[in-house]
This record gives C-alpha cells, structure tokens and sequence, in this order.
C-alpha cells in the first residue's frame, strides 16, 4: 500500500510537474540519489516484447508502481491489451494496493498463470513488501490521533437534542421505550458524524488511517475510539447503555466514562469465552447434517433452476451486501444469458460463468440471472458438479466424489469463530439496532427457532389500511383485489414500516424485525425460505466483513428441507403423518404411478439442523451425534439395520 499510494514530492510542492526517464533504472538512479520520492509522478520509457512484436511508449504512473509491477505477471486482465502501444506497455496494476486488491491480484495470477508461478510472485511480493516496510518506517505516536476540532459542538448540539426529549418524556409525550430508542439513536448519530469529521481530519496519509485503509490492522470503530468519541456501550445483558463515552482514548476518561467502558470491556471477554464453545458445537451439527453431500455425478440433468439478485440491507438507504456478481460467478446458467440491448448470447445454457462475463453481466444492469444451484438438483444422494459449480478449493470444475458437505459446513463454521471474537475488538461497543446479530442470529436461522423480535408477515398481497384502537393497539387490514381481507392487530409500541394506501406482496413484512422461517414456509412455501435463509445468513457474515459463498449456504439448506411429511398415503407403503426423506417420497410415487396406483401426497418440511441430523436414515451416524441411548433403543426397537 506504501510503495503503491501517491504522494506529491515534499520538497517541491509547487512544481508537480512528471519528470521523464529514459528507462527504470535512470529513474532508480534518480530515487537512490534523492531527487525523486516513491509516490512522485513520473514519466518512463517503456519496451515490451510479446509474441515477437516489441512495443514502445511512454508511461505515467508513481516510482512504487513500476517497481510492483515489476515483478507481478503482465497478463492478469486488469487492462484490455489491444494491438497498439499505448495498451500494450501500460502498467497492469496502476491502481493503489491493499490487502483486497492483492488477493484480487492473486487470486487472477492463479488462475492466469498457475500454482507455481504464484507462488514465486508471492515470494517477490513478500521480500519486496518487508523491504519498503522497513524503508518506508512506518509509526504510531500519540500525535498521529488528531481529534476533529467541531467535536464539542456535535456534543453540544446531541446534549440539547437530548434534554429535548427527556423534556417530552416528562410531559408524557413519549414512552420510556421510545425516549430510550430516540436518545440512543442521538448518541449512534452523533458518533457517525464526529467518525465522519474525523476521516477528513487525519487524511488520506496519517500513519494510522493508513493502517486501516491499507487493511492491514485495525478498522474505523478502533480509530473512532482513539480520536474521535467513543459511544455508546453495551451493558452484561447485551443492552445498549444510554449515556455515551463522550471521551476518546487520546483525551482519557472520566471516572463514569471508565466505569461504563469496563461494562463492554467484561462483556466482550465473557462473550469470547462463552460463544468459541457455541461456534464450535454450530460447526459440529453442521457437519453432521452435510456429511453425506458429495459430488455424486457430473450432471443430474434438471431443468429446474434459482433466479439470483444482488443481496441489500436496509429499508430506505439501501445498501449492496452482496453483488450479483459474486453470486453468480463460477455457476453454471440454467438458460441462456442475452445481452438485454444487442441480442447476443453472453453464457450458453448449462455454460460456466466466469468472473469477466459475471462482471459484464452486473455492469448491464440485469438484476435477476437464472443459475444452477444445489437446491433444485435432482441428485438422490448428494450434489451433481453442474448444479455445484466451480470448486473453490482449486478455481477448477469439481470432480466426482469431492466431499462438498464437508467443504460447506467448514466455510460456515470456521468464520462463526470470527463472528464471535468481533466483539472483542470493539470493546463492547454498541452497533447497530439490539436485535439479534453475529453467531446467535446464524444459530437461529440454521434451527429454524421463532426469532427474537419476531416481525409480522402480511399472508395476502394487496392495499394496506392502518387504523388506532382504544387499546393501545392498531388494526392493520391487508385488502386483496378480489375482496378477502386479513386483519393483524399490533401493538401500538411495535413500528410499523406500512402505512395506509401502501400495497404490499404476500410474505412482505408490516413490522420491524426478523420473520419467523416456518410463516414464510407457510406463505410462500420452499422456495421464499431457502431465498430468505440464504439471504439472511449472506447479510450477518458480510455486515462482519467475512467473505463467505451461497453454495455453502445452499447445500445446508438443502438438507433442512429434504423431508417431506405424508398427507395422504395413496396406494403406497408410506404412513400418514410420517416424515420421509424426499428420494424415498419420490421413489414411492414414482412406482404408484407405474402400477397405476394413487400416488401419496404430502408437504415439504423445514426441519432444524439439529432435527434433521437426528431424522438421518443411518442410526449409526445418528448416535454419534446426540441422544445415543433413545437413537439405539429406538433402531433395536425398529430392527433397523
């Protein structure tokens, strides 16, 4: 990041002009002699031969980048190499490297060049960086925590605001509840703006914005605390306490403020204690449901498929969590992708999407692409490659008898740690709203359990008509156009994100907070609550920056919903009220219909992880994973084998 970030020389701040070299090694001489800095513009004459063609041109660019680029492979497709020189003797990387652009750049040479070719750039990458780490002598003083000058006005100005509404409390305008919500709200935005100020002040090349900007230690919450204002702490129970630490840890803390900071500090150690344990167990029953998915043939031939769109959080200012091009690259299309304005085929049907293609696809503006996926494969046992994908262990397609249960268990529950140990490095801080984050709420999602803070779902779709009760309640009436109505009566301290006049979708939510898997199964069956899992599991692991895969997440959820509960029997073996794998449902109807016989009818089950490892056919598998004594006793009683 040092050795590729722009920096005006020092010693002649008016003259910016590029100086020109003949060669690298003139500009070299030039650096060694001081006449020139690293991140000085410079202009150099550069030579390239490829294909036996050599090609000529002058190249603008910082002293730092030539020598990155020097010994980084020429051919990783960050510039479109045309037959002209001015493309051809361009820099591959010109852009400033931190911690993601380097695994961006890793990540191509692999698969551009090879295993062993990467791993000698990442060796000269390694001596390189250590090198101009040390030249560079990099350091943290008290000095560099510069605290924005407008921070005791914003105080000033979130004081008044507060005494404002404790005043409207007083007179009975508010609930205790909602003067809570509003003063911590304050508080949370107070602490963004003093945050934002602060980012203007330290610029773009104070040593420790660098660090943070650079992605090597340490985020914007740690930088907030040392110069900015601390904020809002949670207390033991997870509540967020209301009176902020105006302080920062430059200025030092008052006796209440250290008091109230030693609250998160506790809390963060005893939730780090407590919840490696509750990660490792999640990994446990994750692996026990997903190990028997593995690569069973290289194409089950389904027709069937997922549409995917890009994942957003928020309700007004939305915001992009996952990009639509992460998801779909390195999936196989279900149909055919047409550019929406020339007509021409981007991806064949059952054709890999790669990562250049998924880019185009995101920048065209197309929202939703049809994609093979591991929750419509028609596999008995396990997964087919076409609905898998790439495998991301090697960046090649995925061979038969690969142990992808495994793989995707392991990828959710080894970040769970990381979820966890966050806490630790805030200190406690208070983020967010107090609804479940982190580990607990990707517990809740994968057990299916009625979540904390349980939103209500609207079961028609149609006009919304919001009217007050006398008792402290409000009707909520969803009218559909052919005259059914739904009435939900809500509480009048629960908010509402509907209002009268608004037309909703059935499945949409009237009030804040998460839904409850099970009511979105009963409204829009399998398909919304494998979308909604998915989606709901993507947004905790990227809101805490860990980068994790929807393959992962799918074959999991494939395996909640591999039971289907027997309505009717029809003519075949299977019991009313029993719950049966889906290869065996399917298996039994598709014998009914070849002697001509009713087939059975029955519903799709959303089981828990816990649930379904313990509904596994194998008793053997299932004994070790809990319960042993009921699994045995019942398999003696069962005489299964």
């Amino acid at each position: 990041y040092y050795l590729t970030n722009e920096k005006p020389n020092p010693d002649s701040p008016e003259d910016q002009t590029p100086r020109v070299f003949s060669g690298l090694d003139e500009a070299m001489m030039s650096y060694d002699n001081k006449q020139i800095t690293i991140g000085q513009r410079i202009v150099v004459r550069r030579q390239v031969e490829r294909d036996g063609k050599t090609y000529k041109g002058l190249v603008e660019s910082t002293l730092g980048r030539f020598i990155f680029n020097g010994i980084i492979p020429q051919t990783l497709g960050f510039v479109e190499r045309g037959d002209d020189d001015a493309s051809q003797v361009a820099l591959e990387c010109d852009f400033v490297i931190g911690k993601r652009e380097l695994a961006k750049i890793i990540e191509r040479s692999i698969h551009s060049c090879g295993i062993t070719e990467t791993a000698r750039v990442l060796d000269e990458i390694k001596t390189l960086g250590y090198h101009y780490a040390t030249v560079g002598g990099i350091s943290i003083g008290i000095f560099d925590m510069i605290v924005p000058e407008v921070k005791e006005k914003l105080i000033r100005a979130a004081e008044e605001r507060v005494e404002n509404v404790n005043h409207q409390y007083q007179l009975g305008l508010l609930s205790e509840e909602g003067r809570y919500r509003t003063v911590v709200g304050i508080w949370r935005a107070t602490t963004d703006e003093i945050t934002e100020a602060l980012k203007e002040r330290l610029g773009v090349y104070n040593p420790i914005y660098m660090m943070s900007l650079s992605g090597a230690r340490g985020n914007i919450d740690q930088i907030k605390q040392l110069a900015g204002m601390r904020g809002n702490m949670t207390d033991t129970s997870g509540r967020t306490i209301e009176i902020p630490i105006k302080s920062n840890l430059r200025e030092g803390m008052n006796v209440l403020e250290f008091f109230i900071s030693s609250h998160g500090a506790r809390k963060s150690l005893s939730d780090t204690a407590l919840k490696t344990a509750d990660s490792g167990y999640l990994t446990r029953r994750l692996v026990d449901i997903s190990q028997d998915v593995i690569i069973r043939s290289e194409d089950c031939g389904t027709d069937d498929y997922i549409e995917v769109s890009p994942v957003v959080v928020g309700g007004k200012t939305k915001r992009v969590v996952e990009t639509l091009a992460n998801r779909i690259e390195g999936r196989y299309a279900a149909l055919p992708i047409i550019h929406p304005e020339t007509g021409e085929v981007l991806v064949e049907k059952n054709e890999i999407i790669g990562n250049s293609t998924a880019v185009k696809i995101e920048e065209l503006g197309m929202m939703r692409i049809p994609i093979r996926s591991n929750l419509t494969c028609q596999c008995d046992k396990g997964v087919c490659a076409k609905c898998y994908g790439r495998n991301l262990a090697t960046g090649g397609p995925t061979v038969i008898g690969e142990a992808v249960g495994i793989m995707a268990a392991q990828s959710i529950g080894e970040p769970g740690t990381q979820l966890t140990m966050r806490t630790f490095h805030t200190g406690g801080i208070a983020s967010g709203d107090d609804i479940t984050q982190g580990l607990t709420r990707v517990e809740e999602l994968f057990e299916a359990r009625k979540p904390k803070g349980q939103a209500v779902i609207t079961e028609l779709s149609g006009t919304v008509t919001v009217s007050e009760t006398e008792k402290r309640r409000r009707e909520v009436i969803v009218t559909a156009e052919d005259g059914k109505t739904k009435q939900y009566s809500i509480s009048i301290s629960t908010p509402l994100i509907v209002d009268t006049g608004d037309v909703v979708e059935e499945g949409d939510l009237i009030t804040d907070g998460s839904v409850n898997p099970h009511d979105i199964m009963k409204i829009k069956g399998a398909r919304g609550v494998q979308k909604y899992i998915i989606a709901e599991v993507l947004k905790v692991y990227k809101n805490n920056g860990v980068e994790i895969n929807d393959k992962h997440i799918e074959i999991i959820v494939r395996q909640m919903l591999r039971k289907f509960k027997i309505e009717d029997p029809g003519d075949t073996q299977l019991l009313t009220g029993s719950i049966v794998d889906m290869a065996e449902y399917h298996r039994a109807n598709a014998e009914a219909v070849e002697n001509d016989l009713q087939p059975a009818g029955g519903k799709q089950v959303l089981l828990s992880i816990t649930k379904a490892s313990l509904a596994i056919e194998s008793f053997l598998s299932t004994a070790f994973f809990q319960e042993t004594t009921r699994v045995l006793t019942d398999a003696a009683v069962k005489s299964k084998i």
